[in-house]
């Protein structure tokens, strides 16, 4: 598969700056809603987005073996129980995707077993992970086919005239394999980074970290793929492919949390670089990603407190992104308005 990006055009970027330094407001004053609008045009290749924006999120549901080891304090059904949640409109995603104007796809890349349901996106490419704590959770083709759902459905979207991407998932255990992800990616020890997923009390939390750092030590992949087959996710791979499908489509891809941020590795040591093509949509509650978001450099648009999943993150930040755009697109300038120019941008 290729994973070359495609050229961002720094004039794009600087053109979008001169036209906000043209609004009636001081320089900068909107701060980061005028940079995360800068990005948009430049990530684009668009100097005009049209409004509103049309977003799709994209639910990845995926099973892990891992749960066999006492990882979680939800059993595995659930996954599949969820599924006809999201289906239903009923899940947490649903509701702020209603509000912000995003529709929802449910994509069964990795369930345990058949979901037969109504409007589900049939993509399977694996019944569920092996136990990571024990074996590699896919082998590299099926790791390799769960990076080309995401992919193609980023094509897809490309080609019925999405704007922006919003990547969730769904799995029961997925925080155990997306600890082992960000330690191995970011080498990153797993005490800084496990953390407490679906609510593990204090002795689950260190048998989730002896998890972890077994996993570590039992796999020594040498390259992406071969870390995304040992440590696995067939959801966390569909992500790391939107991520990629959507920055070689030049749509800007909103990272959700833990899950999201794995994927997200995953994707960018693929492709370096991916950072420029995507916007951080929060900093998950779970343990490991403010730090990993420190050593990233990344930015976070909301920080709440949230640990959800499912894109819920992503989704709310999207309407600031869209705001964000509103100004650009909708702020009179001091011309139109009769406003006279302060002194800094009198020459």
């Amino acid at each position: 598969m290729e994973y070359k990006l495609p050229e961002l055009d720094s004039g794009l970027y600087e053109e979008a700056t001169r036209r906000l330094d043209n609004k009636t407001k001081p320089r900068g004053s909107l701060g980061y809603l005028e940079e995360i609008a800068r990005r948009f045009v430049t990530i684009t290749g668009n100097l005009e987005p049209e409004l509103p924006l049309k977003k799709r999120v994209y639910v990845f549901a995926g099973d892990h073996g891992v749960v066999e080891e006492g990882v979680s304090t939800y059993p595995q059904e659930v996954t599949r129980q969820m599924i006809y949640n999201f289906l239903s409109g009923g899940a947490g995603i649903n509701v702020i995707a209603r509000a912000a104007g995003a529709e929802v796809f449910v994509v069964d890349v990795g369930v345990a077993g058949e979901v037969e349901a109504p409007g589900l996106v049939r993509r399977k490419v694996v019944s569920g992970t092996r136990n990571l704590a024990r074996e590699p959770a896919m082998t590299r083709e099926e790791a390799e086919a769960a990076l080309k759902v995401g992919m193609e459905l980023a094509e897809e979207a490309a080609r019925e005239g999405a704007q922006l991407l919003i990547p969730g998932d769904m799995g029961i255990g997925n925080t155990t394999p997306s600890a082992c992800l960000i330690c191995h990616f970011l080498g990153e020890p797993p005490e800084r980074i496990v953390g407490r997923g679906t609510g593990v009390d204090e002795e689950g939390l260190k048998r989730k970290i002896e998890v972890v750092r077994r996993a570590l030590e039992l796999h020594q992949p040498t390259d992406p793929l071969s870390a995304l087959a040992a440590f696995g996710g067939a959801e966390i791979g569909a992500i790391a492919g939107l991520f990629l499908g959507g920055a070689r489509n030049r749509i800007p891809v909103v990272m959700d949390g833990f899950i999201s941020l794995a994927g997200f590795l995953v994707a960018r040591a693929l492709a370096p670089g991916l950072e420029n093509y995507i916007f951080c949509g929060h900093v998950s509650a779970e343990n490991g990603a403010r730090p990993a978001f420190q050593k990233l450099g990344l930015r976070p648009i909301l920080d709440l407190d949230m640990r959800l999943g499912e894109g819920t993150g992503a989704a709310l930040a999207s309407q600031i992104i869209e705001t964000a755009l509103r100004i650009y697109r909708e702020m009179a300038t001091f011309e139109s308005a009769g406003v006279s120019k302060g002194r800094e941008f009198a020459s």
